[in-house]
């Protein structure tokens, strides 16, 4: 039986480690962009949820719900100007995803380094009835079976309404205001999740700006709270994660694939970031 977290403290979830998880509540404060190995499913009910996700802007409004493969580096981006929401978070792990033997098409779409967001009246459900059911049926026994077989259900609503309305991500991405500053960063991950897989380097990244390299890296961790170099290795992982998922390449062809410039290196960040060698973590999760 998957295991459920515990965490009272929303924040916590910037640190938390993979775990079926379902909160409800205000956005909370996340200082730099995480990752974890969930599927993350987020309902907005009132006010509007702000993220960087990999390398756009996105803005989620009340009546919509998103779903996305959380090992993409994402951050929720606090709006002063608007009042405090109402939102409702549940996390899927991975194992368990991948336990629902969905389509190809499917599972394609959820792996994808953008989000899928879609109205939530879509799903002919009432989500906010939904999301307050799985808070206290998630605990353990029959009633998390059943909670579970209605969340699976649920992302294949959401999926084959996205596939069969041909959403782009011109329908799922709203322009956000922004400061100069994080348009910079904006521009920085955009062009980092675009160009990953070559053979660029945090300095090449700072450049494509036409900023001064030292100030364009500076500017970069204080809006986004990582360095580059950091956040370039953090995409290249992601991208491995999903390779050894969906596909039967080597390590040594996925190492390229994903950017990495030696095996040594790819081995010692995936380790680092997923506790796991690459052959392990396919291994754990078929």
């Amino acid at each position: 039986m998957v295991r459920l977290a515990s965490v009272t403290d929303p924040a916590l979830i910037e640190t938390m480690a993979p775990a079926l998880w379902v909160h409800r509540g205000a956005a909370p404060l996340m200082e730099r962009p995480h990752r974890h190995d969930d599927l993350e499913m987020n309902y907005v009910v009132r006010g509007r949820l702000d993220y960087l996700f990999g390398g756009t802007r996105l803005s989620i409004d009340a009546g919509q719900i998103a779903v996305f493969w959380a090992a993409t580096p994402h951050r929720l981006i606090d709006d002063p100007s608007l009042k405090p929401g109402d939102n409702c978070w549940v996390h899927i792990p991975l194992s368990t995803v991948l336990s629902w033997a969905l389509p190809d098409r499917d599972l394609s779409e959820l792996l994808m380094n953008r989000p899928i967001v879609v109205q939530a009246d879509a799903a002919g459900r009432d989500i906010e009835s939904m999301f307050e059911s799985w808070r206290s049926d998630l605990t353990g026994g029959e009633t998390e079976t059943i909670a579970l077989l209605e969340v699976h259900a649920l992302v294949r609503r959401l999926l084959n309404h996205h596939v069969a309305h041909g959403c782009t991500d011109d329908d799922k991405r709203t322009a956000v205001a922004t400061g100069d500053n994080m348009r910079w960063a904006v521009a920085m991950a955009q062009f980092t999740v675009s160009h990953f897989r070559q053979p660029i380097t945090p300095l090449e990244i700072a450049k494509a700006t036409h900023l001064n390299p030292n100030y364009a890296m500076t500017l970069f961790r204080e809006a986004v709270g990582t360095t580059l170099g950091s956040y370039l290795t953090r995409c290249r992982v992601a991208e491995a994660q999903r390779l050894l998922i969906t596909t039967s390449m080597t390590t040594t062809e996925i190492a390229h694939a994903a950017g990495f410039g030696s095996q040594s290196s790819f081995y010692a960040h995936f380790a680092r970031t997923c506790g796991a060698s690459p052959g392990a973590y396919r291994h754990n999760l078929r």
